[in-house]
C-alpha cells in the first residue's frame, strides 16, 4: 500500500479531473488518490467512476450531496485518510495550478527532512505565479503579508493550498473545531499546526493558473479570510495548547 494519499476536492472539474488523476498515477512514486466531489452537476463524479477499475485500490471517490465548502471537503478527506492509516496526507487542486510532480518534493520534506507540515510555497523564493493578472498576484501576496502580521506565523505563503501533512498532525488537531470553510480554512489549518508546535516548512513551487474550468474565488471567501484571521488570532489567546 502507498504511504501517501492525495486528496482532491472537486466541484465542476470535468475538464481537468481525468488528466490530473492520471498525472498523479504516472509519477515515479506511488500515491493513492481520494476525490471528494460535492455533487458536481457537470458529471465530474461520473468521470472518476469510469476510470476507477483501471486504478483499482488506488483511486477512491467520496461523493457528497451539494456544494458544502472546501474546508469540509478536506476535513472529510482527512478523516477518511486517518481511518485508512495513511502516513502522509496531501491537499491538491484539480485544475493543474499545482504541479503533481511537486508531490514528490513535499513528501521528501516530511519523510526525509523532518517536516510535520510541508507547504508548496509560491512566495518563499520571490513570486512564482504564472498566468495570474497582476491584481490577483497583489491580492494573494498582500493577503499573505496581512496574515503574517496578524498571526506572527513565519510562513511566506500563508494561504497556500498545496500541502503535505504527517499523519500525527491531523490526529492531533481537533478537526471538528476547525470553523472556516473557504480559503480561510487553509490559514486556520496552518495556524493550528504552528500553535501546536509542529515543524512547518515551505517548499518552493511554481503556481500556474487554471487553463480549464472556472475559478471558485468569490468576495465572500475574501471577506471570511479578512475578518476570520483577526477572530482566529483573538481566540488563540484563550486556548490552552
Amino acid at each position: 500500500m502507498a504511504d501517501g494519499l492525495v486528496i482532491i476536492p472537486t466541484y465542476n472539474e470535468k475538464e481537468n479531473i481525468e488528466n490530473i488523476i492520471r498525472s498523479v498515477f504516472f509519477l515515479d512514486k506511488d500515491f493513492h488518490v481520494l476525490i471528494v466531489d460535492d455533487g458536481s452537476p457537470d458529471g465530474t463524479g461520473a468521470i472518476v467512476k469510469s476510470i476507477m477499475m483501471e486504478f483499482d485500490g488506488k483511486l477512491h471517490l467520496e461523493e457528497r450531496a451539494g456544494k458544502l465548502g472546501l474546508g469540509t471537503a478536506y476535513i472529510h478527506g482527512f478523516k477518511w485518510a486517518l481511518k485508512k492509516n495513511y502516513s502522509y496526507i496531501f491537499e491538491m487542486d484539480a485544475d493543474f495550478s499545482h504541479n503533481p510532480k511537486d508531490l514528490i518534493h513535499l513528501h521528501h520534506a516530511c519523510e526525509q527532512d523532518g517536516a510535520d507540515l510541508a507547504i508548496g510555497s509560491r512566495y518563499i523564493k520571490g513570486v512564482n505565479v504564472v498566468n495570474w493578472p497582476m491584481g490577483r498576484v497583489l491580492l494573494s501576496y498582500c493577503a499573505s503579508m496581512y496574515v503574517r502580521f496578524i498571526t506572527r506565523m513565519p510562513i511566506q505563503d500563508t494561504t497556500a493550498g498545496f500541502k503535505c501533512y504527517k499523519k500525527n498532525v491531523l490526529e492531533t488537531i481537533d478537526l471538528d473545531q476547525i470553523r472556516f470553510m473557504g480559503y480561510a480554512f487553509q490559514i486556520e489549518m496552518k495556524f493550528t499546526a504552528f500553535n501546536l508546535g509542529f515543524k512547518v516548512v515551505e517548499v518552493p513551487i511554481i503556481f500556474t493558473d487554471r487553463k480549464e474550468g472556472e475559478s471558485k474565488m468569490s468576495s465572500n471567501i475574501i471577506t471570511e479570510a479578512l475578518w476570520g484571521v483577526i477572530q482566529m488570532k483573538w481566540n488563540s489567546f484563550f486556548i490552552k495548547r
